[in-house]
């Protein structure tokens, strides 16, 4: 396979509507000639009779049913609270506004 070009590189780029100055240019060839190479030796090594596969193990979810439970009153909630107005939770002014 050959070598990606600094002039594919650059055409790649203003499809992508990028704009890569002349050094980011040559380093994307470089590293982009990498990739194309990595990806050329796993398509040598993939078999016809290999199915494709996401996952070396398989996956499985593992489901539990839902279980309802009672929730907490808001005594209970706000039991903990360092400051509780009109039972909510009484938090500082962030905003200069008015209430």
């Amino acid at each position: 396979m050959s070598a990606i070009t600094r002039d594919e590189v650059a055409h790649l780029a203003r499809l992508s509507r990028l704009a890569l100055h002349d050094d980011e240019l040559d380093q994307l060839a470089a590293q982009l000639d990498v990739i194309i190479s990595a990806v050329a030796k796993v398509q040598e090594v993939a078999q016809g009779d290999i199915p494709p596969s996401s996952h070396a193990l398989p996956l499985t979810n593992v489901y539990r049913p839902d279980e309802t439970h009672q929730g907490l009153g808001p005594d209970q909630a706000l039991a903990g609270a360092p400051a509780v107005e009109d039972q909510r939770f009484r938090v500082p002014r962030i905003l200069g506004e008015e209430a």
